[in-house]
């Protein structure tokens, strides 16, 4: 007991102790605490001291509190030229004289601050731009990794788990060790396990093998235990644990040998266990309490009412997607029983039982149901054989004679000939049926496919397709010219028998017979409905867009008959001739194109355009006198057609006979004298390197169209390829006062200036543009590519920051921002690029690179 007594127990506290206030407890103070009065030469206890003036060190800062009232006025602080560091004064009353002088030392501070203020926080931004590209944040080298976090649902952030503070977590959580002595028995169990029992009772070695109360079992003459191996000499006892490690050693050779095989069924893939266990359970879509409410139900529905068939088919389907196939099965086979003329019924159990059984089923239900087409179908389907195939549909077509279907399927198995001689019998059998006169008429002859399709619209008289297939046959034979009449005469004959003509289905089989390579036919079936239901005035746009769907649908001819029959109605229309010069352009041939070129020219010779594809087609063919030709007749229809002249000067340029473009352009400057035609005389000088011929037209023509600024660039060029750079610069200011709105006069102007190195007049020009064209993505971007031609990166960056703030939506722009910044924030600038302009096709180039 006095071994666990605390030493510090009974002893005085030291001085100065408060019990509690190292943990932060308060006590109370109560009059057995402060004891009875002292006397004031008793020594000083200050273990009951207020706090602040318990302990030396209290009296020590309290004193040293004191002293700081007063300046320090040590020789350390004091300096030659400045004074004392402190306030020599700072313990004097603090007036207003005082406040006003302080303002103005405040003012004069601050004012001397913002002198190099602007400099001094470039500089400081520089170097911190400096230091964060060499050592830049981990928030912005992972940027582009957290736009990624956008994408993660909200169910992928509710899976996330938990983090628990494990750290230290033994530490925190003693676990105490419990020791437990250990039984006797344990260690007797244990010594007995290493020792060898070999004791064996002789009756079981009597005859070398094991002697069992079976006769013939394992008690036999031959020794098959008495091995050398497990027999020891001399002894006729047997080491049983070298026995039971053989027997383990076999085991695990058996094992290995399991595991290995490929064709084992007792092979075990431990990655594809669980893949097979969720293969096995059945895809029923519910929970068990669902298909035990459902399975209770269908059993009731049964009973209150067992010649139900959708009752018995419902339970077989309902045991079937659970895995029960057989208890499916014996419920189908019990509904049959119940509901023996159910079709349904017994091509459900059909289908759940195995082949054999199904032709059993169904031969079963044949007999209860000999008229049900279904079923004979799928009796057939059961066959593997043609010739059992066929048997059972001759034999269903005993019973049903009058089945389409099973027609159908019978002359599908047959040979051409065979087919023939039974579509015969069939038409005979269902004369109602299109197709299967259709069929037969597809096997015969010319004459007897005539008589069949005669024979069909006498059984049949309010079917198209009977109509249609007749024209199709007379233009395979080559009478196209009874196709049209076949068509007239189909679409009387079905309106004289109450049948409406429906356009949008005719135009259908209009197609279909394009497709087929019936041309004659569906221009004649296109020509006879397509101005059926139309109203006058909708006409055009109607047919237009029926020959657009027709493209689409790649039934050329269809949208070639469309054409055809649309500028019948409209010769004079200049549209109706323009989409259909531009289909022959896109889908005919070049002889086509011209054909109906010449057609349009006759109907329209004020359309231009027209003359000039004309003449291009020609040109494109090679031949270029035929081309003049047409531009000759251009010429006499529209005499002062700018068009037409330019077209022949480029036509004459281009094969290099300059002099007759010269000529050309000439009496196009008499006859219609336009800025384009100024502009491409000038033009063909310049080319020709005639510069003084050039500058004398570019005058004449400023004295015309002072406001046309190509001419004004035109002359600034040339200008400046004499390296005439005043007279260049004059050239573009006078332009720009007359076209103050020309961006590439403001470029060349800026560019001519940067060249002869006024880097600071290019600016302001680029500038003054900016300010009378607002919003220019173009001139922003020569503002920005001006500053890093000259170095000045920092300026571009901060120009180009200027620019997408005026222009936002600028692709150009900001394919150009990708490409100043550093390539490790490239990738930054490139999504916010694709957040503005995401189709624009220089972000994405950009973006690409």
């Amino acid at each position: 007991m006095n071994k666990k007594k605390k030493p510090f127990l009974g002893m005085p506290a030291p001085l100065g102790y408060v019990p509690g206030l190292g943990r932060g407890a308060t006590g109370f103070t109560t009059r057995s605490d402060i004891g009875p009065a002292r006397d004031a030469n008793d020594p000083v206890d200050d273990r009951h001291a207020p706090p602040g003036k318990r302990t030396v060190g209290d009296q020590m800062k309290k004193s040293q509190a004191a002293d700081d009232d007063d300046e320090d006025l040590n020789d350390t602080n004091y300096d030659e030229f400045n004074g004392y560091a402190g306030s020599l004064f700072s313990s004097g009353p603090y007036e207003k004289d005082d406040e006003e002088a302080d303002a103005i030392y405040a003012a004069l501070d601050k004012r001397m601050d913002e002198r190099r203020k602007e400099r001094r926080e470039q500089r400081e931004k520089e170097e911190i731009e400096k230091y964060r590209m060499e050592r830049p944040k981990i928030q912005q080298q992972f940027s582009d990794l957290k736009r990624k976090l956008a994408e993660v649902t909200e169910e992928e952030w509710l899976s996330i788990p938990e983090v628990g503070d494990a750290r230290n977590k033994r530490q925190r959580n003693p676990r105490y060790e419990k020791l437990t002595p250990v039984p006797d028995s344990f260690f007797a169990k244990h010594l007995q396990t290493g020792e060898n029992h070999t004791s064996v009772d002789p009756r079981q070695t009597q005859f070398g093998g094991l002697n069992t109360p079976y006769p013939g079992g394992l008690n036999t003459p031959y020794p098959g235990g008495m091995t050398p191996g497990l027999m020891t000499p001399g002894t006729g006892e047997l080491d049983m644990r070298k026995i039971g490690q053989a027997r383990n050693t076999l085991m695990d050779m058996r094992l290995s040998q399991v595991s290995d095989s490929v064709s084992g069924q007792t092979v075990v893939d431990p990655k594809g266990y669980l893949t097979d266990l969720n293969s096995m359970i059945p895809t029923h879509g519910g929970d068990i309490n669902d298909i035990k409410k459902a399975r209770l139900l269908l059993k009731s529905v049964r009973e209150t009412n067992p010649h139900h068939p959708p009752a018995w088919i419902a339970s077989a389907r309902l045991e079937e997607v659970t895995g029960k196939l057989q208890v499916a099965r014996n419920l189908i086979m019990k509904g049959t029983e119940m509901c023996p003329k159910s079709e349904d019924v017994w091509l459900e159990a059909a289908r759940l039982q195995p082949g054999d059984t199904a032709k059993a089923v169904v031969a079963q239900a044949v007999r209860h149901l000999p008229q049900s087409v279904r079923i004979y179908i799928r009796a057939a389907e059961l066959e593997t054989d043609i010739r059992a195939k066929k048997r059972v549909l001759r034999k269903a077509l005993e019973h049903v004679p009058n089945s389409v279907r099973l027609w159908k399927a019978a002359v599908e198995l047959e040979e051409p000939e065979d087919a023939r001689i039974m579509l015969s019998r069939a038409v005979e059998c269902c004369p109602t049926s299109v197709e299967l006169w259709l069929a037969l008429a597809r096997l015969e002859t010319y004459e007897n496919a005539r008589k069949v399709l005669n024979k069909a619209r006498e059984n049949i008289p309010t079917d198209r397709h009977i109509w249609i297939t007749a024209a199709k046959l007379e233009e395979a034979n080559g009478n196209t010219q009874m196709v049209e009449k076949i068509i007239d005469r189909a679409i009387t004959s079905l309106r004289a028998n109450g049948v409406e003509i429906n356009r949008e289905q005719w135009i259908q089989d209009a197609e279909e017979c394009d497709k087929a390579g019936s041309v004659a036919t569906c221009q004649a079936v296109m020509r006879a409905v397509i101005g059926i239901g139309i109203e006058e005035e909708d006409r055009k746009h109607t047919w237009m867009e029926d020959a657009d769907s027709c493209v689409a649908h790649n039934a050329l001819e269809c949208a070639r008959a469309i054409y055809a029959y649309a500028l019948q109605v409209f010769p004079s229309k200049k549209s109706v001739w323009l989409r259909a010069a531009y289909f022959e352009k896109n889908h005919g041939t070049r002889e086509s194109l011209e054909a109906l070129l010449q057609r349009a020219v006759a109907h329209c010779p004020k359309a231009e355009v027209l003359w000039l594809m004309g003449a291009k087609s020609k040109w494109l063919a090679g031949d270029v006198p035929a081309a003049r030709s047409i531009l000759a007749l251009a010429f006499q229809a529209n005499p002062n057609s700018e068009e037409i002249w330019l077209a022949a000067v480029k036509l004459e340029s281009e094969n290099n006979e300059y002099e007759r473009a010269r000529r050309l352009l000439a009496k196009a400057r008499s006859s219609a004298p336009t800025a384009r035609v100024f502009m491409k005389s000038v033009k063909l000088e310049w080319v020709l390197g005639n510069l003084v011929a050039a500058q004398e037209l570019c005058e004449e023509a400023l004295k015309h169209y002072e406001d046309f600024p190509k001419l004004w660039m035109m002359k600034g060029q040339i200008e400046e390829q004499e390296e005439l750079v005043e007279k260049a610069r004059e050239a573009y200011n006078q332009g720009l006062k007359k076209c103050p709105h020309s961006t590439p006069l403001w470029l060349l102007l800026s560019r001519l200036e940067e060249k002869v190195g006024q880097l600071t007049r290019a600016r302001a020009i680029l500038e003054k543009s900016r300010l009378k064209n607002p919003k220019n993505p173009g001139l922003w971007l020569e503002s920005v590519r001006l500053e890093y031609r000259a170095g000045l990166k920092n300026i571009a960056s901060t120009l180009m920051a200027k620019a997408l703030q005026e222009c936002p939506n600028s692709g150009v722009l900001w394919s150009e921002a990708i490409f100043l910044e550093a390539r490790p924030q490239r990738k930054t600038k490139s999504v916010d690029a694709l957040k503005k302009c995401e189709h624009d096709p220089h972000v994405l180039l950009a973006v690409a690179k």
